[in-house]
């Protein structure tokens, strides 16, 4: 059993998985973030600046929920965030298109086993298709 004091208001509680903070922080936490995603249905070209102001949240936790795919912009907000492999903005998650299939790419190169070249076939001596006799 593992037990953890919570991240934000200090009450310990028994860890299971994610973030460390308790179930009641946790409840507080989403329902802040049902408040983001009806002010920002809303409020289409609010800037996150007016989002933290508005709704009484962090800065982090907005890019949090961003990158978490969790918040999603439309493409004509004003809202964007750099991707984490090249730096251009992005409206949702960590990586921009190009970087998720360069990184696909990679991990395929190394999952995919590598096939290997059959090593030439040495004949034996003895495997001649001339006749022999035996004494």
């Amino acid at each position: 059993m593992d037990v953890r004091n919570c991240r934000k208001c200090g009450k310990v509680f028994n860890y299971i998985s994610g973030p460390p903070i308790c179930q009641a922080c946790r409840e507080l936490e989403e329902q802040k973030f049902q408040e983001v995603k009806k002010f920002v249905q809303d409020c289409k070209t609010a800037g996150i600046n007016e989002i933290v102001e508005q709704c009484g949240v962090s800065h982090n936790q907005v890019n949090q929920w961003i990158r978490q795919e969790r918040l999603v912009f439309a493409e004509d907000s004003p809202i964007g965030i750099n991707c984490e492999g090249c730096g251009t903005m992005i409206k949702t998650g960590r990586y921009c298109e190009k970087c998720k299939l360069d990184l696909a790419r990679g991990i395929t190169n190394i999952i995919k086993p590598k096939i290997a070249e059959p090593a030439p076939v040495r004949k034996d001596p003895r495997d001649n298709p001339r006749m022999r006799y035996l004494d």
